[in-house]
C-alpha cells in the first residue's frame, strides 16, 4: 500500500513514523508513506495556501488551488490514478475498526489534513471522495487524525504484525472488546491468574476468553453487542449478567 499525506506541517510525522510497527513495515517495503508539504503548491513567494472567508467571519480557509494541484500532481505519477482522496475533518464519518479494515483493501490512499476554519467547499464537492473524523471533538489540525488512521490501517495489512492471527481478537474487530490478558508472575501481590489459563486445555481457554470478551463488552460498551454475532447461549449469558 502507498499512503500520501498532504499537510502544512510535515515535520509532525517524522517522530511517529520513525518508530515501532510503522517503521518496520516501511523498512520491509510493506507500505510506502509519502509526506507532502502543501506549501510546495502555494502561490507567490510566500507560498500562500489560505485566505479570508468570503462573507466575513473569523479564521482562514484553505484555498482550492493548492489542494487541487497537489492532489493532481500525486495522481499524475501514481500507478493508481483513481485512489480515494480522504479529508480528515470533524465533519467526516467517525472512524472505527470496520473502516480501517475497509481501507486495507485499497492500493493507495491520499489523505488531506484539514486546518483553520476548513477548506474551500469546492474541494469537498469536486476533489474529496471521503471524509473521516476520529471522534466528536476538534483538533488544531488533521495531522494527528491522519496518524491515527494510518496506524490503524497499517497494522491490519498482511505481514505487518508478523501473524495474521495477531489482530483477529482485537477490540472492535467483531463488535466485541478484547478479553483480559495475563502474564508472569502467576501471583502478584496476592492477585491470582485465572486457573483456566494455566490448564493447557485450549478449548476451555478459548471458551473462557470468548465469555470474558462478551461480558466485558456488556459492562463497558453494551451498544456494540447489537452488531456482534452471538450464539443463543451467548445471548442468554448477556441476559443473566
Amino acid at each position: 500500500m502507498r499512503i500520501d499525506v498532504l499537510t502544512l506541517f510535515p515535520n509532525m510525522f517524522s517522530g511517529p513514523f520513525a518508530e515501532s510497527i510503522i517503521k518496520r513495515a516501511m523498512d520491509r517495503n510493506l507500505i510506502t508513506i509519502m509526506i507532502h508539504n502543501l506549501r510546495d503548491w502555494g502561490s507567490g513567494k510566500h507560498r500562500v495556501v489560505d485566505d479570508y472567508p468570503f462573507g466575513g467571519g473569523t479564521g482562514m480557509v484553505m484555498k482550492p488551488e493548492s489542494l487541487f494541484e497537489a492532489t493532481e500532481s500525486i495522481k499524475a505519477e501514481s500507478a493508481y490514478p483513481s485512489a480515494p482522496v480522504i479529508l480528515l475533518t470533524p465533519q467526516g464519518r467517525v472512524f472505527n475498526q470496520g473502516i480501517a479494515a475497509e481501507l486495507t483493501a485499497l492500493d493507495q490512499l491520499i489523505l488531506i489534513c484539514g486546518h483553520y476554519e476548513g477548506i474551500d467547499e469546492r474541494v469537498r464537492e469536486h476533489l474529496i471522495t471521503d471524509e473521516i473524523s476520529i471522534g466528536d471533538y476538534v483538533l488544531t489540525g488533521g495531522e494527528l487524525a491522519a496518524m491515527v488512521v494510518i496506524d490503524a490501517v497499517v497494522r491490519l495489512l498482511p505481514g505487518v504484525l508478523g501473524s495474521e492471527e495477531s489482530a483477529k481478537d482485537d477490540s472492535h474487530t467483531r463488535s466485541l472488546l478484547e478479553y483480559p490478558q495475563y502474564t508472569r508472575p502467576q501471583t502478584y501481590r496476592g492477585w491470582e491468574t485465572p486457573q483456566v489459563l494455566l490448564s493447557g486445555n485450549h478449548a476451555q481457554i478459548a471458551k473462557w476468553r470468548r465469555e470474558q470478551s462478551i461480558l466485558r463488552t456488556l459492562r463497558r460498551r453494551p451498544e456494540l453487542l447489537e452488531k456482534a454475532d452471538l450464539s443463543p447461549e451467548e445471548k442468554e449469558l448477556t441476559s443473566y449478567s
